[in-house]
């Protein structure tokens, strides 16, 4: 169940960023989603979405190899 619980922490994110990624692609060929009432609006929120969503994967993997101790001396937490 955990393990579960761990796959939906890491999958909701990445379906967030490809949600901003296809939010991008619509404001290049001039498709305007709904909830958006202008194209330059929908760009910046795609490209928020993408940030956050590959941000929060990228910070969990550093966050579990520092605790497995597999990164380089220049991402080790100085103690």
């Amino acid at each position: 169940m955990i393990r579960l619980i761990a796959l939906m922490i890491l999958v909701l994110p990445g379906v967030l960023a490809v949600y901003g990624i296809k939010l991008m692609r619509d404001m290049v060929f001039g498709i305007l989603q709904s909830p958006f009432p202008s194209l330059p609006l929908q760009f910046v929120c795609g490209l928020l979405f993408v940030i956050l969503g590959i941000g929060f994967i990228a910070g969990f993997i550093l966050h579990r190899d520092r605790k497995r101790n597999k990164v380089q001396d220049r991402f080790k937490k100085e103690s």
